[in-house]
């Protein structure tokens, strides 16, 4: 069928139907007129960026606005905590990332973060946010998870996912398990390209689908689509764009019946093969109730051609048109549970201990200190000099978020002086006359992240640590090695909040839990 003929087939209220199950990022801090418009058309749903989001009373207030052409917009927001932070992405995070807790092993502390979470989310209005991940990091090289997973453990991570579930919930914002069937294992990112997961059908059941499990079991509201070729389901379509992953798998023989949320459908995995447009047909076709856009591509034209694109699929008759208003359906049902939900969400106190902020206690308690026999080191005996590593990151994690060391412990310690170096900015001149020179009579602190994931990076600590073997080394990644430096601290995470706590302990402010 030409496009003339089915640009004169889409009638009023097949493109409304369209419209609501479509969820566009938009550009600034106030809605937009095309968004005000589409709104009031039918569109079922918003995605909230970094961009749009300057503090907590100017999300509320953009919030109301938006709800203003639509009450029961989908308003989404992908806030993990830890390294992934929407909210808090110009201070960093005030709460650690899900290894953390995964560390800590404490389910009561995971609920009360993921509750504390869930009450700024729901002050401002938003009703779903797509967190936690449910993935297992059963692959330590993977490039897009990592510290945003519970763990390398199904048991472990399927407990603290039920447990994020309720919490988060319990504050009336519908959690997102994400990203099904399982992005945990492996080796390259699907903002880039093409995952697959060549584990069988069995070791699946035992490991990547085991959270998933808990998190239905905890009754979450939605589940996220993960762009990723699992051959033991589908050996040629992605996961979003199968039917037999989003439907026969998750729908029927795992029992979920709330909303299928896709990952951003621009991302490489899907538009490389089918376009935008023709992905998120695709997507509803094969199951998922709300396509989710505008990560890159933020423009009217993307989310217009994302909703013309459904409605010709209608048109043509690969999109029955029941499916289409199932999709619909479940978009209103989830609307419906939000409204109830802030009503009866429970309020408790966000803190633990007293008067200490529950993310500042989770990150405490996950800090781990390892320390050579006869050590010495700590409490630092003057104003060091700081060296961060910087690594390029996952797309999912904003470039803008605020991490280190450095600051929070020039706060404490005057005289603190310290400096950010990149890849290609670490060869052994460079080291020695910004790192090395500096520290001259002073206390040396290197900073990494993720080091075993950077040749580069491990170059430059190795130089480091042979010329100064009184270095004190902060891994704000996953630790693969752990005894590196005169005094080793691993904070699990690079939120602003483990930044802070490895101050505290550099400064003698605290004392580590653990020590070893």
């Amino acid at each position: 069928m030409d496009a003339g003929r089915r640009a004169g087939n889409r009638s009023p209220e097949l493109l409304r139907l369209a419209d609501n199950v479509v969820q566009p990022g938009f550009e600034g801090i106030t809605p937009p007129d095309w968004v005000r418009r589409r709104l009031g058309e039918g569109l079922g749903g918003v995605t909230l960026f970094t961009r749009n989001i300057a503090g907590l009373p100017q999300s509320a207030a953009l919030i109301a606005e938006l709800r203003a052409e639509n009450p029961d917009v989908i308003i989404g927001v992908d806030e993990e905590s830890g390294e992934v932070t929407r909210l808090e992405a110009s201070h960093g995070s005030s709460r650690p990332g899900s290894y953390a807790l995964g560390v800590v092993d404490d389910l009561d502390l995971t609920e009360s973060i993921a509750r504390d979470l869930g009450r700024d989310l729901a002050q401002v209005g938003l009703t779903v946010n797509f967190a936690p991940s449910a993935d297992v990091n059963s692959n330590p090289d993977n490039p897009v998870i990592g510290l945003r997973s519970f763990g390398p453990n199904p048991d472990l991570v399927a407990r603290h996912v039920a447990a994020w579930v309720r919490g988060l919930q319990s504050a009336g914002v519908a959690a997102c398990a994400k990203h099904f069937p399982g992005h945990g294992d492996t080796s390259v990112d699907s903002h880039h390209t093409v995952p697959k997961v060549t584990a069988s059908r069995e070791e699946l059941e035992e490991v990547a689908l085991l959270p998933f499990r808990a998190a239905i079991e905890a009754g979450v509201r939605t589940i996220m689509s993960g762009h990723l070729v699992v051959p033991a389901f589908d050996p040629d379509t992605p996961a979003t764009l199968s039917p037999r992953i989003m439907l026969q798998l998750l729908r029927e023989e795992m029992g979920f019946d709330g909303l299928i949320i896709t990952d951003g459908i621009e991302m490489a995995a899907i538009a490389a093969a089918y376009g935008i447009a023709g992905g998120g047909a695709r997507a509803i076709a094969a199951g998922a109730d709300l396509v989710c856009v505008g990560g890159e591509h933020s423009d009217e034209g993307t989310a217009t051609a994302l909703r013309d694109a459904i409605a010709d699929a209608v048109v043509e008759g690969w999109l029955p048109e029941e499916r289409l208003a199932d999709a619909a359906r479940r978009v209103k049902e989830l609307a419906d549970w939000h409204a109830q939900a802030v009503r009866d969400a429970v309020h408790v106190p966000a803190s633990q201990n007293g008067s200490v902020p529950v993310g500042l206690a989770a990150a405490r308690r996950a800090l781990r200190v390892v320390t050579h026999p006869g050590s010495a080191f700590l409490p630092l005996p003057t104003a060091p000099h700081v060296v961060e590593l910087v690594p390029v990151m996952s797309l999912a994690i904003d470039r803008g978020t605020r991490w280190g060391v450095a600051e929070p412990l020039a706060a404490l310690m005057e005289g603190t002086t310290s400096v950010r170096l990149h890849a290609g900015q670490v060869d052994a001149g460079k080291l020695t006359e910004v790192a090395l020179t500096p520290a001259a009579g002073r206390p040396l602190v290197v900073v990494v992240r993720d080091v075993h994931r950077f040749d580069w990076m491990e170059a430059a600590l190795e130089f480091l640590l042979r010329s100064r073997q009184d270095a004190i080394v902060v891994e704000m990644g996953l630790p693969r090695k752990a005894g590196q430096g005169a005094v080793h601290i691993a904070t699990y995470g690079a939120a602003r909040v483990c930044g802070q706590v490895a101050a505290e302990v550099l400064t003698g402010a605290i004392t580590p839990e653990r020590t070893w």
